[in-house]
């Protein structure tokens, strides 16, 4: 809040830059309500001086926008999204790089909330422009690369997603590093759809390695380094390993409580997968409680 008071104390235009760019550095950390409470105060003064319209607004917006997103208030992100895209095809175009950005944030959500239909133009429409104006392997083509892989896993297009993790892995390693957090989401990613196809071998060595690259780049607590800790206790889980699994899921869920909050779509996961343990170890008191504490949750979501 301090941050917030200070940037407050700079004119207008700085306040947008600075406000747009130290909330990226938050979203990246995994600090998420301390990027949407700076984007929200410069989005205040940016309205009253500069206009609903102008640039660095729906700058701000979208970027308001993703960290809504990211902690899984997504009828509050939606409308934000709407809002930059409309402005940005109107004064930029509708294949400018900052418009393909909106685009390829409105896909996420609409991923994220499950209306693959919706999702697959908007990564298709990123993915060309990307393409046409930095190049097949920039890293932000590369990037709405493996989301689209995801999506085609979601909808079980496994040969198609698997070719699109591949060819994201390829370039991210090349332009970005093997150890970049980039990367690391695809292996992340490639590991769940190996999963998915019954490989434990292979997705358990990618995960571990994502893992590992995660807690020394970002953190043990991190939001990305959390999500691979549920995704080996859900392997653990398919395979048999209920101890190693309920381990995981404990840490998985302990800092996404923490990092997150009890309501998120993500640590309501982990808090099924973690009954789910219980209940197949017929520890059915532990996971009614836990069952219960899931109910009240997705409750919480739904009243808001």
């Amino acid at each position: 809040m301090a941050l917030v008071q200070h940037i407050g104390t700079s004119p207008i235009d700085v306040l947008g830059v600075l406000s747009v760019r130290v909330a990226g550095y938050f979203l990246e950390r995994g600090r998420y309500e301390e990027a949407a409470a700076l984007c929200q105060h410069a989005l205040a003064g940016q309205t009253q001086q500069l206009g609903a319209d102008h640039l660095d607004t729906l700058n701000t917006v979208d970027r308001l926008a993703d960290a809504y997103e990211r902690q899984g208030m997504y009828s509050e992100a939606e409308p934000l999204y709407q809002r930059a895209l409309a402005g940005r095809e109107q004064q930029l175009g509708a294949d400018h790089r900052a418009t393909m950005d909106t685009v390829n944030g409105l896909a996420i959500l609409y991923w994220r909330q499950g209306k693959y239909s919706e999702a697959e133009p908007l990564y298709q429409r990123a993915l060309a422009g990307r393409e046409h104006h930095l190049g097949a392997g920039h890293p932000r083509t590369l990037d709405t690369v493996n989301n689209l892989a995801v999506l085609y896993r979601k909808q079980g297009r496994y040969d198609a997603a698997e070719a699109m993790y591949q060819r994201a892995l390829a370039g991210q390693t090349q332009r970005l590093g093997a150890d970049h957090p980039e990367t690391l989401n695809t292996v992340n990613n490639l590991a769940v759809l190996y999963r998915r196809q019954g490989k434990y071998v292979e997705a358990e060595a990618l995960y571990q390695r994502a893992l590992a690259g995660y807690e020394q780049r970002l953190g043990a607590e991190h939001p990305d380094t959390l999500r691979t800790v549920h995704n080996i206790a859900s392997l653990y889980e398919h395979q048999g390993k209920y101890d190693e699994a309920e381990r995981l899921y404990k840490r998985a869920l302990e800092g996404r409580e923490i990092s997150l909050g009890i309501h998120h779509p993500s640590t309501i996961k982990t808090m099924k997968g973690l009954a789910g343990v219980y209940g197949k170890q017929e520890r059915d008191g532990e996971a009614n409680t836990l069952r219960a504490r899931v109910n009240e949750a997705g409750q919480v979501r739904l009243s808001k």
